[in-house]
């Protein structure tokens, strides 16, 4: 058979360390489906590109195969979703990047309307803009890169990241925003499962994906991948000994059969933290 070339969104900025685990599962659950559907060369696009334009190239057929990212009305709408959570909902919990200086204001913060007072930072295009502007945030766009220096010049309050991205990204930018720090007494938590998106007329390769990723959790492939990113995260976020605000959200977007398959769900109550 021909080599099938799958085309991926490229990182937004030379730090952008995000997708490194969503990489994995995309060529995990192709190399885990060759033998049914042939082989395949995942590949980014030649330029990075915002959530909005990533749609737009998907929908119109300009460019990207695949897409990844949190579940929306609008994805739902226009492209064919994969309903197996990448990161098993992970992401729906949100550890901020604050300055530094200001940890004591957040230590103050007990309560949803207590959380409201502050602005919010998220990346244009984004999922998470719809649902914290829908739960009654002042919410601030910007692209990826530019967010984490508006925190420091206090154009936002508060960055909220998923933590499985919070260190790394922490790590990542402290060198070029020394007054950057990860909030240390608060979580917040929304429905958030983040998904492969393929084209509307593209079915076999999201029938593809969703059995690739299938026999990578029959086998362990995919906790394994799950862990060994999001492990140290997840301890180190110490769900625990954190006060949680939980943030009203849309989870209907989520076939109902799916929600209920707790395999595919991360939950800090019964984790195993490895």
């Amino acid at each position: 058979m021909a080599e099938t070339e799958i085309v991926y969104p490229a990182p937004e900025s030379p730090r952008d360390v995000r997708h490194a685990d969503i990489l994995e599962l995309l060529n995990g659950a192709l190399a885990h489906t060759d033998k049914r559907y042939g082989p395949a060369l995942a590949r980014p696009s030649l330029e990075p590109m915002n959530k909005n334009r990533q749609l737009l190239s998907l929908t119109q057929g300009q460019g990207l195969t695949l897409m990844w990212g949190s579940i929306s009305r609008e994805l739902q709408q226009k492209t064919l979703p994969v309903y197996i959570p990448l990161r098993k909902g992970l992401l729906g919990y949100r550890i901020a990047l604050i300055r530094r200086d200001r940890q004591d204001e957040f230590n103050r913060t007990a309560s949803l309307a207590d959380l409201k007072k502050f602005s919010l930072g998220q990346g244009r295009g984004w999922a998470d803009v719809d649902i914290l502007r829908g739960a009654g945030f002042h919410v601030i766009t910007n692209e990826y890169p530019q967010l984490f220096g508006m925190i420091e010049a206090r154009r936002i309050d508060l960055f909220p990241r998923g933590i499985n991205e919070v260190y790394a990204e922490y790590a990542a930018h402290r060198d070029q925003t020394p007054s950057l720090a990860v909030e240390a007494h608060l979580a917040l938590h929304y429905a958030n499962p983040y998904y492969f998106y393929v084209a509307k007329d593209n079915a076999a390769l999201a029938q593809r994906l969703e059995q690739g990723l299938r026999l990578m959790m029959r086998d362990g492939s995919f906790d394994e991948i799950f862990w060994r990113y999001n492990g140290q995260a997840i301890r180190q976020a110490d769900l625990a000994h954190r006060g949680i605000i939980e943030i009203p959200s849309d989870d209907t977007l989520t076939p109902r059969k799916v929600l209920k398959d707790s395999q595919l769900w991360f939950d800090p109550r019964g984790a195993a933290y490895r």
